[in-house]
């Protein structure tokens, strides 16, 4: 039988491995690869062949939006199954845009890991009844943008941490950047979308149900 060659990229060493002892007990999946942020992937992409990455859209540094990218850059035909802590009504739709062939919180089942990730390595794309109708409506057809829509990744993560009531500072130390990037990612949120204040921001969220 051959085994599904599978990458994990998470920044916490016992998520990864909790994922590893559920994927290690399949007989048809092997994890073949680790990573703890998104320079470590692909240095590693380009090392070793992999059917499928497990890549955690929250790491330090550069964001799993960022890395996404340039992985679909290189190698555009790599399954890439995102795992979130943020609800799919926050990420999911620009994951999909961005390449990815599934998205799972984690908060979901072992039993719903193995599905999906058997789906999209067989070259399916995985994803919730709940969503489905979201991704229809966004990246086909003529549609509007929304707001956020106009953000980059990067700010897009920057505004619903904004909106969750976290300071600058607060926000420079979760992404490990400085005080000063992330004052210019407030500016260019607020320019972008029209507004003057925080509050503004948390209210926009709250209006549009993008916080978990």
């Amino acid at each position: 039988m051959k085994k599904i060659r599978i990458l994990i990229a998470d920044d916490h060493p016992i998520v990864r491995e909790g994922y590893k002892k559920i994927l290690m007990s399949q007989p048809d999946m092997d994890v073949t690869g680790e990573a703890g942020n998104g320079q470590e992937v692909l240095d590693l992409i380009q090392k070793k062949d992999f059917d499928l990455i497990l890549l955690d859209i929250s790491m330090p540094g550069r964001s799993g939006l960022e890395i996404l990218k340039e992985l679909k850059g290189q190698k555009p035909h790599l399954p890439v199954m995102i795992l979130s802590i943020y609800p799919e009504e926050q990420y999911a739709v620009r994951a999909f845009r961005d390449g990815a062939s599934g998205y799972l919180t984690k908060a979901s089942t072992p039993k719903e890991l193995i599905s999906a990730i058997r789906k999209v390595s067989q070259g399916g794309r995985y994803v919730t009844e709940a969503l489905a109708e979201k991704l229809t409506y966004f990246l086909h057809g003529d549609v509007e943008k929304a707001p956020h829509e106009k953000l980059s990744d990067r700010e897009y993560q920057v505004m619903l941490l904004i909106a969750s009531g976290k300071t600058v500072t607060q926000i420079a130390d979760e992404l490990c950047l400085s005080v000063k990037t992330i004052s210019t990612y407030r500016r260019h949120i607020l320019e972008k979308m029209q507004f003057t204040t925080n509050a503004e921001i948390t209210m926009y969220a709250i209006q549009n149900k993008l916080l978990g």
